[in-house]
């Protein structure tokens, strides 16, 4: 049987998106972030750290949308 390997480039984390984008400088401060309830995707509130975003998902965060482009 073959093995399903998911291709990193097909997304990226939720805290790691943040980062690359200036929404929080660390990672700590990522994880606040989120755990906060201040995040949605795709218009829901996202408190997973780790949640893979994938091409044309829409973070929001303090009133501005953020598209994610892999």
């Amino acid at each position: 049987m073959d093995k399903i390997v998911e291709n990193a480039d097909e997304y990226i984390e939720l805290n790691a998106f943040l980062k690359k984008n200036g929404i929080a400088t660390t990672g700590g401060q990522a994880k606040n972030i989120i755990r906060s309830g201040e995040i949605l995707v795709n218009g829901n509130i996202e408190t997973r750290n780790k949640k893979k975003l994938r091409e044309n998902d829409v973070v929001e965060f303090n009133g501005k949308k953020y598209v994610v482009r892999l």
